[in-house]
């Protein structure tokens, strides 16, 4: 018996939009905070939680949109 809710296109885009809403709040809780993110030794400037920010929200409300429009 086929799952048709697991297999539809609206499902997968919700869920990718909802990860990537997910990253998005990362990144705006990392700037309210001014939390520090260390790679090995080197310290990840604010700039690019603004630039992730920027992108992770877009691609959020993108996917959302298209989700709406998929059967």
């Amino acid at each position: 018996m086929e799952n048709d809710a697991m297999n539809s296109q609206r499902t997968g885009l919700r869920v990718a939009s909802i990860i990537f809403a997910i990253f998005a709040l990362g990144h705006v809780v990392r700037l309210f905070k001014h939390a520090k993110v260390l790679v090995a030794t080197h310290q990840i400037p604010m700039e690019v939680s603004w630039a992730a920010l920027i992108i992770a929200g877009a691609l959020s409300i993108w996917l959302w949109r298209l989700s709406s429009r998929a059967a």
